[in-house]
C-alpha cells in the first residue's frame, strides 16, 4: 500500500522595486526581514545541517552538473505555521509546511500568498526613501529568465528511482493542460522561427532535459535531488520543479492531487492499460505548451502516437481503478481522494469540450480571456507590449493591482481558513510540533529546519530533537504533552524520558 503521500509547494515570487534599489537581492531581503521584524517578532533562523542539494537519487551525477548552492548568508526565518520564509537566489521564497492532504496544501499557498503581500505592506511602512516593493506570483521576467514553483511528496524509498521516472514523466510532461499558468509569446530560441501567440505554461520552454539534477540550468522534467528531510532508510522525497506558480485554487489543487496519486499508482505498481513512454518527452512537453486544441500527436516509445489529453485520460483511468481496489488513504481523508478524482474526471471533460467554460478553475483558462477580450477591445495583435503587461498584471499580488482577483474563480477554501493558516501549523503532520514550540517558546528555538529543532536554553549545550517522520509530532501525538509543559526544558526532559 502507497504511503501518505505528504506534500508540499516552495514558491520563488518575481520581485520588482519601484522607485528605489533594483536590487532583487536586497529587496527580498528587505521583504522578509520586514515580515519577520514587523509582524512575526521573533526570528528563528533556519539549520542548514542537512542541506545536501548534490546527492543524486540515481546514485550519481551527470559530468559538469551544478546542483544549486547552499546560500547560508541570505535571510531566512521560520514561521509559526510551520513554514519556512527566505531569499532564494534572487527572489523571495515561501516553502508551506508539509502538508497531509492536497486540499491542505492548497490553503497554505494561499497563505503564502497573504504572507507576501503582508510582507509587501510591511516594508512599504518601513521605507525610508519611498520605495515600494512589487511581488508577483509567476515564473518568468518576460525576458528569458525563469524561476520555480515546486513541490514535494513523500516516497517509499524501496520504490526504484527508474520506476518513478518512467511512471511520472508523461504526467510531468501533460498536466500542464489543467495545471499551467499560461504566458504570451516566448522567450527562449526554442520556437525561433515558429511564431507562438500563447501558451499554456510559463516554464515548459525552460526545460532542456528529461532527468536531472540542475534546477536553474539544463533544467530536467524529473529533479533527481535526494534529500528526505526524513529518515533516509524508509523515505524519499520527490522534488519537483516542473510546474508553474498557480493562483486559481483548483489548479493548485490538481495539481497537487494529481501527481500524489500517479505517484501511488507507481508505489503500488499500479501501472496505465498502455505504455505511455513518450519517444522524446523534452520535445513533448514544449508541443505541449502550445497546441491549444489538444490535438498535436506526441510521439511514443512504441512508435504509436497519443494527444496531450488522450495520455491524461489513460492516468486517470489507471487512478480511478487504484482507487476502487485500493483506496485512496495516501491522499488523507477519502472525499479529498474522491474530489481530485472528480475534478480531474471534470477538466479532462471540459478540455474535451468546451476549454474556455474553465475560466472559473484554471489559470490558462482565465489568462486567456483577459487577453483575448483586451485584443478585441483594442484590436492588438499578439505581440503588443500591453499584453505583455496585462500578462503580468494578472500575477501582481497586490490587492488592488491584480487582475486575478478580479475575477470570479471558484475557491475551495474560506478566507478564514486561510488567515489561520498564516499563522496555525496543519494538526496532522510534523509542522505542528514545530510550529508550536515556535509559538509558545520563540526565544529558546535558536535554529530549526524540517526534520529538527535546535533549542538553546540558555547553557552549553544546544539541544537538537529529531523529528524524522513527517507524520509524527501532530497534534493528535503531541499537544497534550505540549500542554503539560510549563517550558522548553520540561519539554526536553519529557522527551529524553
Amino acid at each position: 500500500m502507497a504511503i501518505a503521500k505528504v506534500c508540499g509547494i516552495e514558491t520563488e515570487y518575481g520581485i520588482h522595486v519601484l522607485h528605489g534599489d533594483p536590487n532583487p537581492i536586497a529587496a527580498s531581503s528587505v521583504l522578509v526581514n520586514a515580515y519577520a521584524h514587523e509582524l512575526v517578532r521573533h526570528k528563528v533562523g533556519w539549520d542548514f545541517e542537512d542541506e545536501a542539494p548534490g546527492n543524486d537519487a540515481r546514485g550519481f551525477a551527470r559530468e559538469g552538473a551544478m546542483p544549486p548552492q547552499v546560500e547560508t548568508h541570505l535571510v531566512n526565518t521560520v514561521l509559526t505555521n510551520g513554514a519556512r520564509f527566505y531569499v532564494d537566489h534572487a527572489h523571495p521564497e515561501f516553502s508551506t509546511p508539509e502538508c497531509r492532504d492536497p486540499l491542505e496544501c492548497v490553503r497554505y499557498d494561499r497563505a503564502g500568498e497573504e504572507i507576501l503581500i503582508r510582507s509587501m505592506e510591511a516594508a512599504d511602512r518601513s521605507a525610508p526613501d519611498g520605495s515600494s516593493i512589487v511581488v508577483y506570483k509567476n515564473n518568468s521576467d518576460g525576458k528569458g529568465n525563469s524561476y520555480g514553483c515546486h513541490e514535494n511528496y513523500l516516497m517509499d524509498r524501496t520504490v526504484p528511482f527508474s520506476r518513478v521516472v518512467a511512471g511520472i514523466t508523461p504526467h510531468f510532461v501533460t498536466r500542464q493542460l489543467f495545471a499551467g499558468a499560461g504566458k504570451v509569446g516566448a522567450e527562449t530560441a526554442l520556437h525561433e522561427g515558429t511564431r507562438v501567440d500563447f501558451q499554456l505554461s510559463q516554464r515548459a520552454e525552460f526545460f532542456e532535459e528529461e532527468v536531472g539534477l540542475e534546477t536553474t540550468l539544463k533544467r530536467p522534467i524529473v529533479n533527481t535531488r535526494d534529500e528526505p528531510h526524513a529518515d533516509p532508510r524508509r523515505y524519499r522525497r520527490l522534488h519537483v520543479i516542473v510546474g508553474d506558480a498557480n493562483l486559481a485554487e483548483v489548479a493548485t489543487f490538481l495539481k497537487v492531487g494529481t501527481t500524489a496519486l500517479v505517484l501511488a499508482t507507481i508505489e503500488d505498481g499500479v501501472p496505465a492499460a498502455r505504455s505511455l513512454a513518450l519517444a522524446d518527452p523534452v520535445r513533448a512537453i514544449h508541443e505541449v505548451a502550445v497546441d491549444r486544441t489538444f490535438t498535436r500527436p506526441l510521439a511514443m516509445a512504441d512508435g504509436s502516437t497519443a494527444t496531450a489529453l488522450a495520455i491524461q485520460w489513460e492516468l486517470f483511468a489507471a487512478a480511478r481503478k487504484y482507487a476502487d481496489d485500493q483506496g485512496l488513504e495516501c491522499l488523507g481523508p477519502a472525499e479529498v481522494g474522491e474530489e481530485v478524482l472528480r475534478r480531474w474526471e471534470s477538466v479532462l471533460h471540459g478540455l474535451e469540450t468546451d476549454p474556455l467554460s474553465l475560466a472559473r478553475q484554471l489559470d490558462w483558462v482565465a489568462k486567456l480571456q483577459l487577453l483575448e477580450a483586451y485584443r478585441d477591445r483594442h484590436g492588438c495583435p499578439w505581440d503588443d507590449p500591453r499584453l505583455a503587461a496585462v500578462d503580468l498584471q494578472y500575477h501582481d499580488l497586490r490587492p488592488a493591482r491584480s487582475l486575478f482577483r478580479r475575477l470570479d474563480t471558484e475557491r475551495l477554501v474560506d478566507q478564514a481558513a486561510v488567515a489561520r493558516a498564516v499563522t496555525e501549523p496543519p494538526r496532522d503532520t510534523r509542522a505542528w510540533f514545530r510550529g508550536q514550540c515556535l509559538t509558545r517558546w520563540p526565544s529558546a528555538v535558536a535554529t530549526a529546519n524540517w526534520d529538527s529543532l535546535v533549542f538553546d536554553l540558555g547553557s552549553d549545550p544546544l539541544r537538537r530533537v529529531p523529528m524524522m517522520d513527517p507524520l509524527k509530532g501532530t497534534a493528535e501525538h503531541v499537544e497534550a504533552l505540549l500542554d503539560a509543559c510549563a517550558s522548553p526544558s520540561d519539554l526536553l526532559d519529557r522527551l529524553s524520558e
